[in-house]
């Protein structure tokens, strides 16, 4: 969470089991490590072109979701079509995560999934930056919350590029 929403009211809060809701985010977050790894490891370790494995991946996630949509909404789609809705907004968007995604598998390829996990943390931050700086029709407000994460971010990667100092590679 970049920053928890402001209330002005106290509101009834949902209820749920704490136990359950860490237990899948514990999950979540496991798998999620997994799967940069296995992503990692796939490109590095074949000869395939990074090219050829994101038309893979995309024909996969396309396939999936196009299956998905007509699930949820086959009727809408057959009367109006499959683009009804769509804004220059959401083309960007949708132009923005596409692009977004080939520049993971390039840094993932080229460099390594830590580095992607810290470059997409720093992503969030400049994020922030932006919406208070340059968005102020967005009304972003940082919380104390914000600024100790962000500051935690950044002492993270500083201490990540500070030279080894056993001799030891650092890294695989």
């Amino acid at each position: 969470l970049v920053q928890l929403p402001q209330m002005a009211a106290p509101t009834a809060l949902a209820s749920g089991n704490p136990i359950v809701g860490l237990a899948a985010v514990i999950t979540a977050c496991f798998m999620s490590g997994f799967a940069g790894i296995y992503f990692e490891k796939v490109l590095k370790g074949t000869t395939t072109s990074i090219w050829i494995r994101n038309v893979q991946m995309g024909v996969i996630g396309a396939v999936l979701a196009v299956a998905t949509a007509y699930a949820k909404d086959g009727t809408a789609i057959a009367a109006a079509g499959f683009f009804q809705g769509w804004t220059p907004l959401v083309v960007s968007v949708a132009c923005q995560v596409g692009i977004g995604g080939l520049i993971v598998a390039l840094v993932v390829r080229f460099a390594d999934n830590i580095l992607k996990g810290f470059a997409t943390s720093l992503s969030i931050i400049a994020s922030g930056l932006i919406s208070i700086y340059c968005l102020p029709a967005l009304q972003f407000s940082p919380t104390p919350i914000w600024f100790v994460g962000s500051s935690l971010v950044l002492i993270a990667t500083v201490l990540y590029s500070l030279p080894d100092r056993t001799g030891h590679a650092k890294g695989p």
